[in-house]
């Protein structure tokens, strides 16, 4: 810049003194200084440019290698058993607890590991590369129950269930009911004040965890006449009176991950197990389930991924007209495909966890990332059945139970269609 300076008095200092050419002279003068601050604030960007958003820091990496590791070396080789059984192994819930992964973003002062956001969508796909249920209890208690007491809760109650919650409690997000699904604020669960106490009644419905949750977070009306703004949330200890749970449901897919019909009849909370605000309870649940979403969009990329891994090792020794069937030119082109709607699924799942730790609004970007992740690991779980064949629809390959896995990402937190009528909502908002 010195040096600039020093050429320009040299060219333009002795004509300055010309009453005519001083304007033009300070224009061009101006130009020229303006073109080279230009060129410097752009070099310095590049110096400064943002990381990719694949580009992990030291403790993601850790987090990511470790999990990969306790996947494959502790949970892999029970998956058959744990489905056969339809519940996690206690053992895999001990590793799960003694690795920090119920408490990924609780501090350390309250026995968490004291890890980031990124931390727990690298965790939950991982998991699901290897089996999806057990990414349900981790997903859950780190993205929602964790994260709302962390967020809302007193002192007291951080203290209270933070140390349980790292240590070695499973909990469950009590919020929809036989009568209330994607219409989930019409539900009709109540909770009646009395005295220092709330009497509630009600039943949940598709409550994963339950069957083995010590902790619920329950969304009940304290004030039905309020309509969806009585709606608040309560914490609630299994032992409590008048608490009961369901057997867990047959389900198609995701087997060993319990999801059970919880009940309520005369359950007495402490008004003191009110988290947050009175009547602020469905604000909560749609503003912390975009951080659910995300975290489902992780398990979908992550099934996606560990399917595509078990699958294309086959197509490369499987040998048909004399060559393995990667070499045809039409399987090369649907591998491509896959890969490339993968990646992108990856990205808007990444990009999401980003904007959270950035605290920035995401309610748009986590239904996008739900939305494309869920629809496009449906599509990848089926191709790659047929890139197998005949061995790909047997219970001897895992194909299969990613392809029954897989179809839970499009209905549970948000079907596929609520996503497409927020991101509409969104995009409303954005040109009015």
């Amino acid at each position: 810049m010195v040096y600039l300076l020093f050429s320009f008095l040299e060219e333009y200092v002795p004509i300055m003194y010309s009453s005519t050419l001083f304007t033009s002279v300070l224009r061009r003068a101006q130009q020229k200084l303006t073109a080279t601050r230009q060129l410097y604030l752009h070099a310095s960007r590049l110096h400064h440019c943002t990381a990719p958003l694949t580009q992990l820091t030291d403790d993601e990496l850790m987090t990511k290698e470790m999990v990969a590791k306790l996947a494959k070396q502790e949970i892999a080789p029970l998956v058959r058993k744990m489905e056969k059984e339809g519940r996690i192994d206690d053992g895999v819930f001990r590793k799960l607890f003694e690795n920090g992964l119920m408490g990924i973003e609780i501090p350390t002062e309250y026995g968490g590991t004291g890890s980031n956001f990124m931390c727990t969508i690298l965790a939950v796909e991982e998991l699901a590369k290897v089996d999806s249920a057990v990414t349900v209890p981790v997903d859950i208690q780190n993205t929602l129950t964790n994260s709302l007491i962390l967020k809302l809760g007193s002192e007291e109650q951080k203290r209270k269930y933070l140390p349980r919650l790292a240590r070695d409690c499973v909990s469950s997000f009590c919020l929809t009911e036989p009568g209330s699904g994607s219409d989930a604020f019409a539900l009709k669960t109540v909770a009646r004040k009395e005295g220092d106490t709330y009497v509630v009644n009600g039943t949940k419905m598709w409550i994963s965890n339950s069957d083995v949750a010590r902790i619920f977070v329950l969304f009940a009306n304290a004030d039905p006449a309020a309509g969806h703004r009585g709606i608040t949330t309560f914490l609630v200890d299994r032992d409590t009176p008048g608490l009961t749970v369901d057997r867990p449901e047959d389900k198609m897919g995701i087997r060993a991950s319990g999801t059970c019909v919880v009940r309520f009849d005369n359950v007495r909370i402490p008004e003191d197990n009110l988290l947050g605000e009175f009547g602020h309870g469905y604000k909560y649940a749609a503003g912390f389930l975009n951080e659910g979403r995300i975290g489902i969009g992780a398990q979908m990329i992550g099934i996606a991924q560990g399917c595509l891994d078990a699958t294309i090792p086959y197509t490369l020794e499987r040998k048909q007209f004399g060559k393995d069937i990667f070499s045809f030119q039409s399987l090369q082109h649907q591998i491509s495909q896959v890969a490339t709607e993968l990646e992108c699924a990856r990205l808007l799942v990444y990009n999401a966890a980003r904007l959270v730790e950035a605290k920035r609004d995401v309610m748009k970007e986590a239904a996008m990332a739900k939305l494309f992740a869920s629809e496009t690991a449906c599509r990848i779980t089926s191709k790659c059945i047929d890139f197998m064949g005949g061995v790909g629809f047997t219970t001897d390959f895992p194909q299969e139970k990613y392809y029954r896995d897989v179809k839970i990402g499009t209905i549970y937190e948000g079907t596929s269609n609520m996503q497409l009528s927020t991101i509409a909502k969104c995009i409303r908002k954005q040109y009015s």
